[in-house]
């Protein structure tokens, strides 16, 4: 599976008037913070986007103020059609990718899509991830997962990047999510 040094966080979109738009918009940031906080502690590679920060605003200050996670701006839905996206994310190398962010059935998914088309292993984060129509969210996991994505879980991934609680983060990565 995935580990700290083989995989890149990819968050999608996780601008202030897309989050206000959720039902759960709350609880999405609330975890989402949560992962950028371990990836700043684990040194996980992470890139950010925001789709039209102009008309949508930045990413939210919350996680802005974790650390300055390289940000790219996009206008298509998926980021990899975006060149800046593709030129930055080839530098990293990684094959394995966590992604999550709003909304799922758009950004999200198309992304995806372009990933595994391009050979990557996906795992999509279901309780950092969200669309304003929970039908919209699960079909877009389910069309995820037959293209080949795995679904996870914000502990799934965090524990997985751990391995042990010999780890030495372990402490500061359980206090996250207690």
């Amino acid at each position: 599976m995935f580990n700290a040094e083989n995989t890149t966080i990819i968050c999608i979109d996780l601008q202030e008037k897309l989050i206000n738009m959720l039902k759960n918009g709350a609880i999405i940031k609330e975890n989402s913070v949560k992962l950028m906080k371990a990836a700043n502690i684990l040194n996980i590679n992470t890139i950010i986007t925001e789709q039209y920060p102009k008309g949508l605003g930045d990413t939210t200050e919350d996680i802005k103020s974790i650390k300055n996670f390289l940000t790219i701006e996009k206008n298509t839905f998926s980021a990899y059609q975006t060149k800046e996206f593709q030129e930055n994310f080839k530098k990293i190398e990684n094959k394995n990718i966590i992604i999550f962010g709003i909304e799922t059935h758009i950004c999200v998914l198309q992304t995806v899509i372009d990933l595994i088309d391009e050979g990557y292993n996906v795992f999509i984060l279901k309780d950092c991830s969200a669309s304003r129509n929970e039908e919209n969210h699960n079909v877009a996991l389910e069309l995820a997962k037959q293209k080949g994505a795995s679904i996870i879980t914000l502990e799934i991934a965090l524990f997985n990047f751990l391995k042990s609680s010999k780890h030495q983060h372990f402490k500061e990565i359980q206090m996250l999510i207690k």
